[in-house]
């Protein structure tokens, strides 16, 4: 009888993480991150704006650190604490550093992160809240995917409210048409890793929505500290594992008929 060979054992670290954060001299940045990286031999993406900074970053544990470690020292960026998890393969093909108008797309000016950011939920806490069906004082939660409408119907939270986006800068006409269905809720915001719902957030108190969350570090952090309760299929994200379970590791979503959670 033949042993089946030993399974792969993961040895690449997939990070993500983002700062709201003013940035200057963006070509230099762009330069010197993209000449280390490729020096690594890491691959993903590095979003450079003048509001911050969105990396995904893939490889070696040595690599990712000493790559961190140079983002670390500038002072602006000491607080960078990425979200990881590991996978047999390299999930990128290639490495970019891109210099862009903003990190994430909103298309409202307005709305800054950087100058203070809307209340965060912790993953346990919107648990007990899913749990009890309220809130900590007895209002109705609604869950509202920030996230595009693809990303929604490989998986998402029971009951979500869901605009059908298809890109997140269509985010902010749709909360603006609907503010006002959102009276007397407590509003928790949520997308794959919390980039999108710090200025989702933002924007829907600037609408003069009273109570409104952003869940902290987004569903990979659910998953991490939660699993799976409330929520049902997986996550989506922008690399070649497309979508991760649960335990954060690749695995198939659960493709939901696309108007069933639709918002009304």
């Amino acid at each position: 009888m033949t042993t089946p060979p030993p399974a792969a054992t993961p040895a690449v670290v997939n990070i993500s993480c983002y700062k709201f954060v003013s940035l200057d001299d963006l070509p230099g940045w762009q330069a010197r991150l993209a000449a280390q990286c490729e020096a690594l031999q890491l691959k993903g993406t590095i979003l450079l704006a003048p509001e911050g900074i969105n990396l995904f970053l893939a490889g070696p544990r040595p690599a990712i650190d000493a790559v961190m470690t140079t983002l670390r020292a500038d002072a602006r960026l000491a607080d960078l604490s990425p979200k990881e998890s590991l996978s047999a393969e390299q999930p990128f093909k290639r490495m970019k550093v891109k210099i862009k108008r903003e990190i994430i797309t909103l298309n409202r000016p307005q709305i800054r992160p950087e100058a203070g950011r809307a209340p965060a939920v912790a993953p346990e806490r919107l648990r007990a809240w899913l749990d009890a069906g309220c809130d900590d004082e007895g209002r109705p939660v609604a869950l509202l995917d920030t996230r595009n409408a693809f990303e929604r119907d490989l998986g998402s939270f029971a009951g979500c409210v869901d605009f059908r986006l298809g890109k997140f800068s269509e985010f902010a006409p749709a909360v603006e048409a609907h503010a006002a269905d959102f009276a007397g809720q407590t509003v928790v915001t949520f997308c794959t890793g919390g980039i999108r719902c710090e200025k989702a957030a933002l924007l829907m108190q600037d609408l003069g929505i009273e109570r409104v969350y952003q869940l902290e570090g987004g569903i990979l952090k659910y998953f991490e500290q939660v699993g799976d309760a409330h929520y049902q299929g997986g996550c989506f994200v922008f690399d070649e594992r497309e979508v991760l379970g649960s335990d954060l590791r690749p695995g198939d979503g659960t493709i939901a008929p696309p108007t069933a959670l639709r918002h009304r």
